[in-house]
């Protein structure tokens, strides 16, 4: 099963996250299958591939809870859902 989330990286005390699209089973650093984008808490910068996002949901990935809020706090997986639910 795929899953978007978010692979840590940057500095001790100073996270920065991307957003990447992984099997499940593959640790949270570890080997992933594409890289969708990153976010940076520090300065609450989200910057997204969504052509690549709605490719992996269409295809059955599985967002986690984290990514799935950044996604709803930027107002794509509303558009994303009411697009699916509209067909």
């Amino acid at each position: 099963m795929v899953k978007l989330r978010l692979k840590r990286t940057g500095k001790k005390f100073y996270a920065t996250y991307k957003v990447v699209a992984a099997d499940a089973r593959s640790p949270r650093d570890g080997r992933f299958i594409d890289e969708l984008g990153y976010y940076d808490p520090n300065t609450k910068k989200l910057n997204l591939n969504y052509e690549l996002v709605t490719k992996y949901l269409d295809e059955g990935a599985k967002p986690t809870e984290t990514v799935r809020t950044l996604l709803k706090k930027d107002n794509f997986y509303a558009k994303y859902v009411s697009s699916k639910n509209s067909k």
